[in-house]
Order: structure tokens, then C-alpha cells, then sequence
């Protein structure tokens, strides 16, 4: 049922306009509701269940809790509503189950702003009750008794008519004459003269007398083990709080076609207390305990912590053993449930049916979609939305256009402010700058020496946790935009100056986290670095060493700076240029070398980089030119980076190496080699220098070494590269065993991203059936396809040996020369000569004079009786395979 929306009404003088209170629908919310009251209600219509039993664990405290403006009140409404008239809300929730007795729903906002206190809370709950028509004997005469004493004078029914926060309540008319009837009962039944007022003011002691002998005329109040020591007790405001155990006593004594499941809706919850102050709180937990045949639905901000023992001392009953399905990761109802966003098709169907004209929506769809998008699910956010939609319109005779709703609004600010602390709210403008943090994070970001506010802050429901990241906590996306863009009329607000210091610290902290840090917090410790970096004009410090971290594990997880923020971020950074430095080196391994290539170079044309850095985009640049072809240039940049002697000096050492190799240099690869130690990868080089020479045993053995080095330095990246090698060398001497290292290849390479080790264990498997594999020819153009998409020229090289290697073997001769030819294509003076020659060489035949010839180590005689040894020894698997 949509009632009119008087605000958005009052907006506008366009007749035509139709501005409805649209209620989002809570399906799965009201769902949990029905079940709890069902389960609820068995419970307590159970033989065993007895209402005076102050030791059994407590289940009936529903608690839905959210960030400000996710729905909560109008939730809590929605329900009270549906509860008390089905037909309120019929088009969105169905009726509860006809096997649940009646219910009584009374709805209490706990709010500073309501009006709403301790007193008032037991009298709505007693209000409530009186619908019954019932007596509650047990609970009007305590509840007389601290009237009287705290309101000298002023009848229960003046004050009722006093006060208009009571109107809403149907039992207004009907409760004072049923205490009045309930307290005549009781002078009938001691046999006292007087008014009732006398009876409860001048004579409780005949009445507690009575009470204790178990006269027969009381013996009915005297079954209420505990009224007695209340009639007895200081009528305050702390023996209110336990007068609830008498209303429910009162309520579980009423014949059974008279009961009713009481259901008490407490909202706006975190206004009940804080950390330091939870007297209110108290009290109410106090009714929730000494009511459990009532059910309590709670919504509020925060999840509630009663089921945390360490707040002993300030509430009464606390841990898990009293509150079992308060505890986190709870799943019987009733427990506590975070109130969701709303999905994007709910967004759709509120922005559509809050404002019509004819019927129609007054927003378009890409208006709709903006807003939706914004929102991230949070119906404050559409409200405040819709009410700017209604200005625009007013204002400019117009429907607005998109663009005019891409913003965030200060409202949302100012109600996620609202309940925090300022150390809180240091704490979360802070945290606002990070993608993800942690405690020691947050406090570092802060600048505070104590962790108070961050565990507050991190228990707020505006922050999501996810156990796996490097640090599990999160703002939500619309919270943090808001905190970041609309924070400008809070009392507290920060200057520039403010932000660029939070950032600075924010910075620093993380590169205390990055240091030593395992893979995934490196890499989240860098993207968030390098953002604060650029946004507020940082020295780049610990990305240095940390971006160097990163290109040695040949991962590369995307590095990808999002947009900067309109007139902050400078252009042509450093922490830019380095982010785009990484950003081409990790992408070179999903597109063709020359996009990395064209995007290095315009880093190094760029000039931002500092100069300890400069090697990064240089080694890389000279690795793209390699692979493309571009020998003279590839050598220049190797060259540059290891006379400078920096980090990647080592890795440049063996890129010169690998570029002697591939023009045959061979005598000058064996050289270098002994010089590159372990930074080179002196194993790997080794290994590729020896299958070379058709010394396959001792190639196998050097990559192995590298790779079980690389494990232990816990390399994973230089560790799969190695055993690719592996498998591509045992490939041309030994099938099965070639197998096992192609599938431990495969293996490895699944946890890193290398794309040319990835075609190097393609390509072994194709040497390994050479000769054998019938479809080898067509398995070898797809993996030409997949080479030449990436740029690589050495594993189009390496393929197109291995189809020479296959009709060689078979003896098809033709075949054999198109094959060289197309292996001749990829020969570009000296570079690669060696392979077309090596095909030559393993047929026992001369080399074509017009052919380079490789400086082969101990002579080309020696190289072609190993090859033809290689070819002879694949000639008998084949034979064999095929059962010759």
C-alpha cells in the first residue's frame, strides 16, 4: 500500500506529479522475520517452557543492523505495520503462518530525536498488552506502586492524554481502567479498605505478608515467585527494568485462547548507548532477558555485542552460553542479519515508482541507470537522489539529464557521522584513502598511538570484511566516495592539508606492510601506493624497491592506476610513469610485444622516472625488442642497463648472453655464463647453451638445478620458466620422461603468468612427438598463431625446428625442404642461424654455404654426430610406436 510522499509532494506545484512513500522490497528480511516468529512461538508453547526460568540461554532477540540509510527504519516500520494489519503491506510480503497465535507488535524508536525513554518503553510494551483485554494483576500492581512514587500526584490517563508520543498506541483508552480493575481486584482480595491508590500506597506490607504465607485469597499472585521481593524493593527506574518479568508471568497465565505472541520492535538501536555509557542498554537487555516469551526485533547501525563476555560488569547477562544465536556465524533464527543493499533491479523499480506522471516514471532509463549505479544498493542515496531530481525539474521546467546526478551528496556523510566519535571519524577519513586496510593500517593512517578507534570502526556495518584479502577490511564503495568527495560541512572537516598529511601516513604505512611482505600484499601494498603516490604529489620511497620486488617473480598481476581525481592529480607523475612502467611490463604477457614496446618507450621519452628506476623500463624495453627481432637495438638496451650496474644489471648480463646465443656465439656464451652467478640464472643460461650443442643430459641437469634454486628461494615465477626449459630439452631424447616434465611444467606455470614459457612447454610437446604425433603439423601452425599473436620470434624459431625435426624423422623429404624454408624465414642474418643450420646438421648433411655457421664449442662435427644420434634414436620410438 503506497501512501503520498509529502515531502516530494510539497516540492512541486505540478498537479499532474505523483510522489508516493514507495516501500523497497525487504522479501528475504520479512521472510527471516516470519521464520523467527514461528520459530519463536513453538518454543514457548512448548510443556518445558517455563517463564521464570532466569538460567536458560535466551533466543528471542532478532537484530538487523546496517549503515545509515540502508532501510532499517522504514524496515522496522514496514514490519510493525504488516504485523499488526496483514493488508498494510500485502503486495510485498505474504501473511504469517495461520499455525502462529496472534501477535502483538508494538514499535519503539530508541532515537535521541523521538522523545522515546526507559519509562516509555515498558509503558508502549504495557499499552501493547492491554488489547487483550486481559488482567495483568501481577505487573499494574508493582507498576502502580512506582507510578505513585515517581509521578506523586498525576494519574496514569492524564499522562497517557499528555503526551502525543503515546496517541499511536490503540490501548491509550483501556489501560487505566484495566490497572484500576487489576488493583480493586487486589484490596477485594486482602480484604483492605480503600481506593486501589491506597491499597498500593499505604498497605504493601499486608500485601507482601499475604503474598509470603500463600494466603488462599492471593494464592494466584503468590505463584509469581518474585513479586513479593519487588513490591518489596526501592520503586526506581532499576526496578522497573525488572517489572517486565512480572508482565511476562502476567502474559504466560492468560488462558490459551487468550495469548498472543508479543513482538517488540526496538529501532534505531545505536542511540541506546556506547562503549562507555550502556546504562540504557542495561536496562533494556535486562527486559529482553526477563521477557523470553516476548520476541525482540532490534535494528540499528551496529551489530549488538551481548554475546561478548567481556562486558561482564556493564551488562548483566553476557557471552555466548546466554545468547547463543547472537554469536557470529549463527545460523538458527532468531540471530543477527546485516540489512543488504538493495539490487539494481530494486533501485530500478523504486526510482520508477516514486515520482509518475500519468502513470508513467518521471525519470528516463539512463537517469535511472546513473542513479543505480551511484547508489551501490543504498536507498538513502535514492532518496536524496529523487529530491534533487524534484528541484531540478522545479527549477529548470525541465526533466534534468544524466549528468546532472554523477555526485555524491553530504547527507550521506552527515548520517554516517553521526554515531562516531571524532577519533572514529579521524579514523575513517583516514581508511578512505586505501583501498583495503587493516587495524595497524588504520591507526598508523590516522595518526593515532592507540587502536580504540580503528576496532570501533572496523565493527561498523558500513565496513566489509573479507578474510582472504591482504587486509580484510573494506569501506563500502558509496561510503568511501562520500567521505572522500562530500566533506565539507561537518563541524570537523579536514583542510588539503589535512588529507596530503593522512595520505602521507597512509603511504608510509604501507610501505612498512610491503616490506618483506608475501605476493599478494606486495602487489596490494603497490597499487594503493602508487595511487596516494600520484594523487597527492608523493616521493615515490619504498615503491622503488618494491616495484623491483615485483618484476622478479614473473606473476604479473595487473598494475593499473585508476582515474585520478579532477584538479589533484598532476600529469606526467612519477608514481604515473611507474605505474605505467609496470603496468606494460605485466601486460606484455597478454598482448603483442610492440604495444609494450611503444608504451616503455614513451616512459623513457617521458623523463619523470628517477634515475634508479630508468633500468626498469630500459631492461624491458630491450627484452620486447629481442623477442620482436630487433637485435641491434635489444643489445644497446642490455648493454645500458648492465654497464649501469643497478638491480636488474645481472638480468641484463644474461640478456646478453641469450642474444649471443641466438647469433651462435657460442665460445663467448660459455664465457659469460661463469660470470653471470645466481642473480643471471647461470643454471638456466647453462642449460641453454648445452641443448645447443645436442648435450641434452647436462641441459636437463642445469635447468633442474635452477629450478629446485628458484624453489628454495621461493621464485615460483624463475622456477616454472626453468622446468619449461626442462621439458623442452628432455624432449628430444626421452618421450616418457618428457612427458612428466611437460605436466610439471604445466603445473607450475598454472600459479604465474608467463606467456612465452606457456609456448616453450607447447612447443615441447611437440618436439616430444616429432615423428610420432600424425597432427603434429596442424598443432604446430595453431601454436605459430599463438607466437606470432604475442611478437615472440625465438618460439616461432623454436617451432619451426621442431616440424623439421618431425619429417626428418619420417623421412619425407619434401615436406623436410618446406619446412626449412619456413625455419629460413625466421633466420635474420646471424640471429637464428643456428637453428637452420641445426637442421641441416641432425640430417647428417651440409649446411647451405649462404647459411651463417655458429661458433659451435667443440667443433660442427662433434654438434652433427650428437644430433644424428638424437634423429637415429626417434626413428626406433617411431618404428616402435607403430609396431614395425
Amino acid at each position: 500500500m503506497s501512501r503520498s510522499d509529502l515531502r516530494a509532494l510539497f516540492r512541486s506545484n505540478d498537479r499532474e506529479l505523483k510522489a508516493v512513500d514507495f516501500f523497497a522490497d525487504r522479501r528475504d528480511e520479512w521472510a527471516t522475520v516470519a521464520a523467527a516468529i514461528a520459530g519463536h512461538t513453538r518454543r514457548v508453547r512448548q510443556p518445558g517452557f517455563d517463564v521464570e526460568d532466569l538460567e536458560a540461554p535466551r533466543r528471542n532477540a532478532l537484530v538487523f543492523y546496517g549503515v545509515g540509510g540502508i532501510g532499517k527504519s522504514t524496515l522496522s516500520r514496514g514490519l510493525a505495520e504488516h504485523l499488526a494489519d496483514p493488508a498494510a503491506r500485502a503486495g510485498d510480503w505474504p501473511p504469517l503462518n495461520p499455525m502462529v497465535c496472534p501477535v502483538l507488535p508494538v514499535r519503539v524508536d530508541l532515537s535521541n530525536e523521538s522523545g522515546a525513554d526507559f519509562e516509555s518503553l515498558i509503558l508502549a510494551m504495557r499499552l501493547a498488552v492491554s488489547e487483550l483485554g486481559q488482567p495483568m494483576p501481577a505487573f499494574d500492581l508493582a507498576f502502580q506502586r512506582y507510578w505513585e512514587r515517581n509521578h506523586p500526584g498525576e494519574p496514569v490517563d492524564e499522562y497517557l492524554r499528555r503526551r502525543t508520543w503515546f496517541s499511536r498506541f490503540p490501548g491509550v483508552g483501556s489501560l487505566p481502567e484495566q490497572m484500576q480493575s487489576a488493583l480493586a481486584d487486589v484490596a477485594q482480595v486482602v480484604a483492605m479498605p480503600g481506593t486501589a491508590g491506597s491499597v498500593v500506597g499505604q498497605s504493601v506490607g499486608a500485601i507482601v505478608r499475604a503474598l509470603r504465607e500463600h494466603r488462599q485469597n492471593v494464592r494466584a499472585l503468590a505463584e509469581c515467585r518474585r513479586l513479593a521481593d519487588l513490591l518489596e524493593a526501592e520503586p526506581d527506574l532499576d526496578a522497573l527494568s525488572y517489572y517486565a518479568h512480572l508482565l511476562a508471568w502476567d502474559l504466560s497465565r492468560l488462558p490459551e485462547k487468550k495469548r498472543a505472541t508479543l513482538v517488540v520492535l526496538l529501532d534505531t538501536f545505536e542511540d541506546v548507548g556506547d562503549r562507555v555509557h550502556r546504562d540504557l542498554e542495561r536496562l533494556i537487555q535486562r527486559v529482553v532477558w526477563l521477557m523470553p516469551n516476548a520476541l525482540f526485533i532490534i535494528t540499528g547501525r551496529n551489530r549488538i555485542q551481548w554475546d561478548d563476555p567481556k562486558l561482564e560488569g556493564q551488562l548483566d547477562w553476557v557471552g555466548q552460553a546466554c545468547w547463543p544465536f547472537l554469536v557470529g556465524g549463527a545460523t538458527d533464527e532468531p540471530r543477527q542479519h546485516t540489512v543488504g543493499y538493495l539490487s539494481a533491479a530494486d533501485c530500478e523499480t523504486y526510482l520508477c515508482q516514486r515520482l509518475t506522471i500519468a502513470g508513467r516514471p518521471l525519470m528516463d532509463d539512463r537517469t535511472r541507470h546513473l542513479i543505480t549505479a551511484n547508489s551501490h544498493g543504498l536507498p538513502l542515496y535514492l532518496d536524496l537522489a529523487v529530491m534533487r531530481f524534484l528541484d531540478l525539474y522545479r527549477r529548470n521546467d525541465r526533466v534534468p539529464a544524466p549528468g546532472e546526478f554523477n555526485l555524491d551528496f553530504p547527507a550521506l556523510v552527515a548520517r554516517t557521522f553521526r554515531d562516531l566519535t571524532p577519533d572514529v571519524r579521524r579514523v575513517l577519513r583516514a581508511v578512505s584513502l586505501l583501498d583495503s586496510f587493516s587495524t595497524e593500517l588504520a591507526t598508523a593512517a590516522a595518526g593515532l598511538d592507540h587502536d580504540a578507534p580503528a576496532l570501533d570502526l572496523v565493527e561498523r556495518p558500513f565496513v566489509d570484511v573479507d578474510p582472504g584479502a591482504p587486509w580484510r577490511y573494506q569501506l563500502h564503495g558509496l561510503i568511501r566516495d562520500a567521505v572522500r568527495e562530500a566533506d565539507d560541512t561537518s563541524e570537523d572537516r579536514w583542510s588539503d592539508a589535512d588529507w596530503k598529511r593522512a595520505a602521507g601516513r597512509a603511504f608510509l604505512a604501507l610501505g612498512r606492510e610491503a616490506a618483506g611482505a608475501d605476493r599478494a600484499r606486495l602487489v596490494a601494498a603497490l597499487r594503493q601506493g602508487l595511487r596516494l603516490a600520484r594523487d597527492y604529489e608523493l616521493d615515490l620511497g619504498w615503491l622503488a624497491d618494491a616495484a623491483f620486488s615485483y618484476v622478479d617473480d614473473f606473476v604479473w598481476e595487473p598494475i593499473e592506476l585508476p582515474a585520478g581525481e579532477a584538479g589533484r592529480v598532476a600529469e606526467g607523475s612519477p608514481a604515473e610513469a611507474l605505474a605505467m612502467t609496470l603496468s606494460a611490463i605485466a601486460q606484455r604477457q597478454r598482448e603483442h610485444r610492440s604495444r609494450t614496446a611503444i608504451r616503455l618507450r614513451l616512459v623513457l621519452e617521458g623523463g619523470q622516472l628517477p634515475d634508479q628506476l630508468l633500468e626498469l623500463p630500459r631492461y624491458f624495453l630491450a627484452e620486447c625488442d629481442r623477442d620482436l627481432g630487433n637485435f641491434d637495438a635489444s643489445l644497446d638496451g642490455m648493454r645500458q642497463v648492465a654497464d649501469a650496474g643497478g638491480r636488474l644489471a645481472p638480468t641484463a648480463a644474461r640478456g646478453l648472453v641469450h642474444l649471443a646465443r641466438r647469433v651462435g656465439r657460442f665460445e663467448r656464451v660459455r664465457t659469460a655464463v661463469e660470470s653471470l652467478g645466481p642473480e643471471g640464472r647461470a643454471d638456466r643460461a647453462r642449460g641453454d647453451l648445452w641443448w645447443t650443442q645436442g648435450n641434452i643430459g647436462p641441459a636437463c641437469s642445469a635447468y633442474a638445478a635452477g629450478r629446485d634454486e628458484a624453489l628454495d628461494l621461493d621464485q615460483p615465477g624463475e622456477a616454472a620458466l626453468s622446468q619449461a626449459c626442462l621439458a623442452f630439452a628432455a624432449a628430444f631424447q626421452d618421450r616418457p620422461r618428457a612427458a612428466e616434465q611437460i605436466a610439471r611444467a604445466e603445473q607450475m606455470l598454472g600459479g604465474v603468468s608467463i606467456r612465452w614459457a606457456d609456448l616453450q612447454t607447447s612447443i615441447a610437446s611437440l618436439v616430444r612427438d616429432a615423428g610420432v604425433g600424425a597432427d603434429l603439423p596442424q598443432r604446430a601452425e595453431d601454436t605459430v598463431v599463438r607466437a606470432c599473436e604475442a611478437g615472440l620470434t625465438s618460439s616461432l624459431a623454436y617451432i619451426r625446428l621442431a616440424v623439421c625435426l618431425h619429417f626428418l624423422v619420417l623421412g619425407e623429404s619434401v615436406a623436410l625442404a618446406g619446412a626449412r624454408a619456413q625455419l629460413r624465414e625466421c633466420v635474420q642474418g646471424e640471429e637464428f642461424a643456428y637453428l637452420a643450420e641445426l637442421s641441416y646438421l641432425m640430417a647428417g648433411e651440409e649446411p647451405p654455404n649462404d647459411l651463417p655457421r655458429a661458433q659451435w664449442l667443440d667443433g660442427q662435427a662433434a654438434v652433427q654426430a650428437r644430433w644424428v644420434a638424437i634423429v637415429e634414436d626417434r626413428r626406433r620410438e617411431a618404428a616402435a610406436s607403430r609396431g614395425e
